[in-house]
């Protein structure tokens, strides 16, 4: 079986029949979790729709022999076509063991990608000479020259020198009308510019947690992403391509594991919710350290349990979530919960019936608010309130001293969000 993750040995490399390529920016820098690494899954399977897949940086985030040995073995594991890389600042270490050059060119019959090594802000004289000879090929007459910390641009001042930038356009100064793109990483976001009359595209979301960048780069207005470029009709041309949220899902095709995957996240959140109710009772002891030894390790195990049901969740796209939500919730307080109450009451068990009452009273508050939720640009709530007693939820309008379903005491109350303002306007 032919490795897809190349190890660059020549400065130019001659490919036949690409005519696209697919680009990646940092599916690693945040760390490999299964969390993480879903996006990048998604990418990958994006990127097969191109002939080929550049990376533009940030693959692990340490350069040490454990991170690139993961990347690469989970790379070869999902790749459908054969994927080059360059380096991040966090590609440092035994980057060139794994990966090889850190300047060269991609030829292929329609265009040129240049890929430059800046991951300490500088780029190399060996990178430069490298662009200007490519350049200076008459068979060249479209390129791509691919980095990974921006150049200077209107956007985002994390980037490098103006006096880099200078190096950078006196070595493709002489053919700069070939270069149709300049192309990089970094930035957890995605942005697209011009910048000495050439076009800049900078992605950053192939895993990478999406952030915000500036007042006019929010996370919320960013998903995940690929940029394809590609020759169509003898042009070069660009495309970015939002990754869905339900896109891999390799494993859910499996029904063994995928049986298995969701009894082991049913396994790591019982264990989750044992451990904070020890911590809990040592808390109430006294025993502080005991107490925050089982929160951290609940903490571990929701963190489990998330990775694992990452694997498997196959959810609608964000602004259709939130609705889809309430009508479990309706279930629970309107028919299940009522029906296990009834059985309790039935069966002399007044615990268990307390336990579904209490539960379905809290349900319906849920459904009430996911409803007001589905809307999120309209969504009013400062704070929430939660009975850590039975799990009732309180909002809007003045708070009863004892919460309505237990008698628990208001001083007790959890309070989720900006408490202050939510008092202020009632």
């Amino acid at each position: 079986m032919n490795k897809r993750m190349i190890k660059v040995e020549e400065p130019v490399i001659r490919l036949n029949g690409v005519r696209s390529v697919g680009v990646i920016g940092d599916p690693g820098c945040e760390g490999l979790g299964t969390y993480n690494m879903k996006v990048y899954a998604g990418a990958l399977e994006e990127s097969s729709r191109d002939d080929i897949t550049l990376i533009a940086g940030d693959l692990v985030p340490a350069g040490t022999d454990h991170y690139y040995q993961q990347i690469q073995e989970i790379t070869e594991a999902l790749a459908e076509n054969d994927v080059y890389t360059l380096r991040g600042n966090h590609d440092t270490g035994a980057y060139s063991e794994y990966f090889g050059l850190k300047n060269y060119a991609l030829l292929t019959d329609h265009f040129a990608v240049i890929v430059l090594d800046n991951a300490f802000r500088t780029f190399e004289e060996e990178g430069l000479s490298l662009l200007s000879k490519v350049l200076a090929d008459t068979d060249v007459q479209q390129a791509v020259i691919a980095f990974h910390i921006p150049v200077p641009n209107h956007y985002i001042l994390n980037c490098v020198s103006e006096e880099e930038f200078s190096r950078l356009k006196e070595a493709y100064g002489p053919w700069k009308e070939k270069v149709k793109y300049l192309i990089c990483g970094h930035v957890h976001s995605r942005f697209e510019d011009e910048v000495d009359g050439i076009p800049l595209i900078c992605t950053g979301g192939g895993g990478a947690m999406i952030e915000d960048v500036s007042k006019e780069i929010r996370a919320c207005d960013v998903e995940h992403h690929i940029v394809h470029i590609y020759e169509e009709n003898g042009a070069l041309c660009c495309k970015v391509s939002d990754l869905p949220d339900n896109g891999y899902g390799r494993e859910r095709k499996d029904a063994v594991l995928k049986q298995k995957l969701q009894e082991t996240v049913q396994g790591e959140l019982m264990a989750h919710l044992k451990y904070l109710m020890f911590a809990d009772r040592a808390q109430r002891r006294g025993m502080d350290k005991i107490s925050n030894l089982f929160r951290a390790l609940a903490a571990s195990e929701y963190y489990h349990a998330r990775n694992f049901y990452s694997v498997l969740e196959h959810p609608s796209a964000f602004t259709e979530t939130v609705q889809t939500y309430v009508p479990g919730e309706e279930f629970e307080y309107e028919r299940l919960y009522q029906m296990m109450s009834e059985y309790a009451l039935e069966h002399h068990s007044p615990l268990a019936q307390q336990a579904y009452q209490a539960a379905a009273a809290a349900e319906k508050e849920h459904a009430a608010l996911l409803k007001k939720a589905a809307g999120m640009e309209t969504y009013k709530e400062e704070a929430v309130y939660v009975c850590p007693i039975c799990g009732y939820v309180m909002t809007s309008g003045a708070l009863p001293e004892r919460c309505p379903v237990c008698g628990g005491p208001k001083r007790q109350f959890e309070v989720f969000g900006n408490e202050e303002k939510h008092q202020t306007e009632a």
